[in-house]
């Protein structure tokens, strides 16, 4: 019966923030398109400030405009009134984010920053409070009830709260035009960021690059390979383009077809000519799937199709050492 009690509990506090969500579709109306306009037309940074709950959310709010392309941070509102006001600029926006409105701490920084000139957006559940007064821009986020028994809690409204800022968030992304590719600029470390990596982030170039001319022996390929330690060696023509490839697999094939001195050999003899190239600007992922396709291990790297001049080379130990996984 206990348990029976504590999943009915559960389903009600979801039910009662869920609602709480849904109410807020019909709120919106040209004023919430005209705060988006507004950030997305600011020369400044959009500042989110809240106390308790209310900051807590503020503050994610704040992290997921910066990671989507608005520059944007949290100011605490007790420091702000102890010289913190100095981080805020006329040409900043500031989202107050208060389920009463009437918050102490944040009511006594609201005529400075109007002194400052940065615009105010309003977060509240409240349109009879000080915040409303204040804000140039305005947006009701009030709740039928929370979901603790005593309807006190912040619960259903900090849901609200988050849920508008993350629609004012991707509303802006859309605006800007943001794209995946811009998101995983800004997290290089994540998941996504590894996604976008191209050939060229990775690479070994310059005097890394394993390379002899056409016209070299064996020999000399051997030593090369053997110094720049990829397994493998590219050989140049006259003009610099890539014609051929030898790789440790062809050096025992050799050494198992001759019974002769095969070093002085020209490594034009065993080299695997017109070898497998890929682009520059080739997403990493793409390149770890043709190597698979193909079953080799390396890839040189060129500037175009049309220029075959080796400024790269890539092994498949290099992707899976930056964390990227079969496409």
């Amino acid at each position: 019966m206990e348990e029976l009690n504590i999943l009915e509990t559960a389903q009600n506090v979801l039910r009662i923030e869920s609602d709480a969500i849904m109410a807020l579709i019909d709120r919106l109306d040209d004023s919430f398109a005209n705060m988006v306009d507004l950030l997305a037309g600011i020369k400044g940074k959009v500042i989110l400030t809240g106390m308790g709950k209310s900051g807590i959310i503020a503050r994610k709010i704040s992290s997921t405009l910066a990671s989507t392309g608005t520059p944007s941070f949290f100011m605490h509102p007790a420091e702000a009134s102890h010289g913190d006001l100095g981080m805020i600029d006329r040409d900043d926006a500031i989202v107050v984010l208060s389920n009463s409105g009437d918050t102490k701490e944040i009511i006594s920084i609201l005529p400075s920053i109007k002194l400052i000139g940065a615009k105010i957006i309003g977060f509240s559940g409240n349109k009879n409070s000080q915040l409303y007064e204040l804000s140039d821009y305005f947006f009701d986020v009030s709740v039928e009830k929370e979901a603790c028994p005593f309807n006190i809690v912040p619960t259903a409204s900090t849901t609200a709260q988050l849920a508008i800022g993350d629609a004012l968030a991707v509303s802006l992304l859309k605006r800007r035009n943001f794209l995946e590719e811009d998101f995983a600029r800004l997290h290089p470390g994540g998941s996504i960021g590894k996604k976008f990596l191209k050939v060229s982030d990775i690479m070994h170039k310059e005097q890394e690059i394993p390379l002899i001319k056409e016209s070299a022996l064996l020999s000399e390929a051997i030593i090369e390979m053997n110094s720049k330690r990829l397994g493998l060696t590219g050989v140049i023509d006259k003009n610099h383009c890539l014609c051929g490839i030898v790789v440790d697999g062809d050096l025992r094939r050799a050494l198992l077809a001759s019974a002769e001195n095969i070093f002085n050999k020209p490594v034009r003899d065993i080299m695997t000519a017109s070898p497998k190239t890929v682009i520059k600007d080739t997403l990493a992922v793409l390149a770890l799937k043709k190597m698979e396709d193909l079953k080799i291990t390396s890839l040189f790297v060129v500037e175009s199709s049309d220029n075959l001049v080796p400024i790269g080379v890539i092994h498949i130990h290099d992707i899976v050492k930056a964390g990227i996984s079969g496409y």
